[in-house]
């Protein structure tokens, strides 16, 4: 075990046995070892980004432009990339039941491997992504693998024991793997059954190695070199993965994964690594300056060992006995206390929880529509708005449910923005018609405010309007203003409005941002409320028709089960996209402070697979806005340099550099807090080139947005605005139906 911290080795130590047969041996700290797939970012990696850094490869073409005969099967469209992240869709490993042997064998296997799933699609660690890297090296270089490794790599690092295929001189000082299938001791030979069919040169196996050397290596990594310049170590390690991934993977770097055992429970995401089979492990933290070299023949004798506990646990003891700088202890109890005490805890309560909630529409179906039937025999003329998210526990659409009911008539739907499937993303929808039942769909999301409005006339034709819908907790989320607009009509017209409450997804229990101001009322901010107000939108219609006096017959179908408190994933509820750029838990945490400056000139990730997880702009860098917004130590969340093109919004089909957001603990994430730290970074560094005076019509609150035109820190702005929620609790809690 090798630890290094901070320009200085602070930790170097043999322990335990290099081998137990055929006779013992003491460890001792010179041993080489068998590093498995340390391989692939030790060896090929590098070799394919020296490549990529002298113009020789790109990263997003093809395979098949350097290796013609990968292209069959279906792989023409597979990329470098893919193959460096696992998302080429190939599979694990080559087909060790038939009797191939040497390289040539192994490399005409890979390249007609058929792929399981398209490129892009699907994380699946593949060892064949790597033998067709090394394929790719060898055609580009002219040179074999090993070759290449030791002239370009090994040698200039003063690797002086690591290489493939050691030589016999080295063999006392080799720790052995385990009995191969005649029963012999591997000891200088390649534990990797693939790569031993190879020869023992191979892309993803066959490297050995010390801790000694591994420390110059991960040295370099850190504070670069002419063999790993800076930034090519940047473009490695941060996350290249497609949007659609939770798993961050760097290019041929694991960040945080499934694969992230040795990361412990205290480096911060953003540190990266690898593990190889036989127990061997690397670790690095550029935030910390620190590496962890641990090397273990996991293996040995017999095959059935493992390393994945001792390597979490020696990662998590490291970090905690170093002595770092305040800041950096800051970030790394972060890590610990949301991220895993978070993750723990979400779990608890999801094993505890007893049964599901039972939203609005399971309450009124359990009691035959009750608050629907009249007291004639004629049936209630039924006005329903919806869409795909008004569902039932059996997965019916509330329009169906409605539609069949004793007793009523259902007859017109209303369908707010995104349409009555949830799927457009326009600024003016049509009326239609529902396909399944054939009842007319008017729609209230038209191009001016009127047509955004129910008819008076239809609705003076209905004695009751149902609405079930699911809301996102956010005041500019535009259904919000949709139900309000509903209670100003059916007042007028004396229509009875019947809610149908849905849990608020990101909790009832947190009130955050700035309260609108009165006077700038529009479609995105109807009530003088918080950005994050902690309500359904059961209790805000309350709210709405008592605040404003708007004297609507209202009754709210309230659900049974849910405590302010509950996350929407504590729900048992299946998660329905609300709108088309809404598609996780996640994405919805973010939004009350991504989409706060949605509305200037930047991307906030729509057009991609992970909209506000995503900002950048043509004219950000990433790696720049990362460093100051994680030196803010935003609380609850972290921030990666990344790259993305979205193919539509703000800078469609172009580059954009930026920042990937990682929530590490929603409970203590202040979204409205992040979006002013987002603006005032922004403004910060890309004073010329941020258009901030866009930001207002969400925003709605003038002496915020001057406090961040002028500097003031973010910190003191949400301190400002934290005193006026007073106020609006109060007015709140009369309302409430959950307490």
């Amino acid at each position: 075990m090798l630890v290094w911290h901070d320009g200085q080795i602070v930790y170097r130590k043999a322990l335990g046995f290099r081998a137990l047969e055929p006779r013992r041996e003491v460890m001792t700290a010179d041993t080489i070892f068998d590093i498995a797939s340390l391989t692939k970012v030790v060896a090929t990696t590098i070799a394919v980004m020296q490549l990529v850094e002298r113009g020789q490869v790109r990263l997003n073409d093809p395979v098949a432009k350097y290796i013609p005969e990968f292209a069959q099967n279906g792989k023409e469209d597979v990329t470098v990339r893919n193959l460096l992240t696992h998302y080429s869709g190939l599979d694990p490993d080559l087909d060790l039941t038939q009797p191939w042997i040497g390289r040539d064998a192994a490399f005409t296997l890979a390249f007609a491997a058929k792929p399981s799933s398209p490129p892009g699609s699907k994380f699946v660690y593949s060892d064949i992504n790597f033998i067709v890297l090394a394929a790719l090296v060898e055609r580009v270089s002219k040179e074999q693998l090993d070759k290449y490794c030791d002239t370009h790599i090994f040698t200039p690092l003063k690797m002086t024991r690591t290489r493939f295929t050691p030589p016999k001189t080295w063999l006392p000082r080799i720790a052995p793997t385990q009995y191969d299938e005649q029963n012999r001791m591997l000891r200088g030979v390649v534990h990797d059954p693939t790569a031993r069919r190879m020869g023992g040169v191979a892309g993803n196996a066959g490297v050995f190695s010390t801790a000694d050397d591994l420390s110059k290596f991960a040295r370099a990594m850190i504070t670069g070199s002419a063999v790993l310049p800076v930034s090519m170590v940047e473009k490695m390690t941060t996350p290249q993965q497609p949007p659609t991934s939770s798993n961050l993977r760097g290019l041929g770097w694991d960040i945080d994964s499934p694969f992230s055992s040795n990361r412990g429970d205290l480096l911060p995401v953003g540190s990266f690594g690898h593990t190889g089979f036989t127990g061997t492990s690397l670790w690095i933290d550029p935030t910390t300056r620190t590496y962890i070299v641990l090397l273990t023949n996991a293996v040995h004798p017999r095959g059935r060992g493992t390393a994945v506990a001792l390597r979490n646990k020696v990662a998590t003891a490291v970090t905690a006995a170093l002595n770092l700088k305040p800041s950096e202890q800051q970030e790394l109890r972060w890590k610990t206390i949301t991220g895993y005490n978070e993750a723990q805890t979400a779990a608890r309560r999801l094993a505890v929880r007893n049964g599901t909630v039972r939203t609005g529409i399971d309450v009124l179906e359990g009691h035959n529509f009750d608050v629907l039937n009249g007291s004639s025999a004629q049936k209630r003329r039924i006005g329903l708005l919806t869409n795909q998210t008004g569902t039932d526990s059996q997965g019916r659409r509330t329009i169906d449910v409605l539609a069949h009911a004793e007793g009523i008539s259902l007859d017109a739907i209303f369908s707010p923005e995104h349409g009555v499937a949830g799927t457009l993303d326009t600024l003016h929808i049509d009326n239609s018609r529902d396909m399944a039942t054939g009842i007319a769909v008017y729609s209230v999301y038209g191009g001016t405010n009127a047509a955004r409005r129910p008819s008076a006339d239809i609705l003076k034709q209905l004695d009751a309007v149902v609405i079930d819908i699911q809301d996102v907790g956010v005041r500019f989320y535009t259904y919000e203003t949709t139900v309000g607009y509903f209670l100003e009509a059916a007042a007028k017209t004396g229509t009875e409005v019947v809610l149908l409450d849905r849990p608020n997804p990101i909790t009832g229990s947190f009130v955050q941002g700035a309260i609108g101001d009165p006077g700038k009322e529009n479609f995105t901010n109807y009530g003088i409320i918080p950005v994050r107000h902690g309500m359904t939108l059961g209790e805000l219609a309350k709210m709405f028709n008592g605040e404003r006096n708007l004297g609507a017959k209202l009754t709210v179908v309230p659900m049974e089960g849910w405590t302010r408190g509950d996350w929407f994933d504590s729900t048992s509820l299946p998660w329905v996209n609300p709108s088309p750029n809404l598609r996780s838990l996640t994405q919805a945490t973010l939004y009350p402070g991504v989409a706060l400056v949605e509305g200037t000139n930047v991307s906030v990730g729509r057009g991609t697979d992970t909209p506000f997880e995503l900002l950048g702009a043509p004219w950000i860098k990433g790696t720049e806005l990362a460093s100051y917004l994680n030196a803010r130590n935003i609380s609850g969340v972290r921030f990666v340099p990344a790259a993305f093109t979205p193919s539509d919004s703000n800078y469609a089909n172009q580059r954009c550099q930026g920042i990937n957001l990682v929530l590490i603990d929603r409970n203590a994430f202040d979204g409205p807090e992040l979006g002013v730290e987002l603006a005032s970074a922004l403004l910060k560094l890309y004073p010329q080139q941020f258009h901030i005076d866009r930001m207002m019509e969400i925003l709605a609150n003038q002496s915020v947005y001057d406090a961040i035109v002028h500097g003031q820190d973010p910190r003191r702005i949400a301190e400002d605005w934290r005193r006026a929620l007073e106020s609006f609790q109060q007015i709140r809690q009369k309302y409430l139906i959950y307490k």
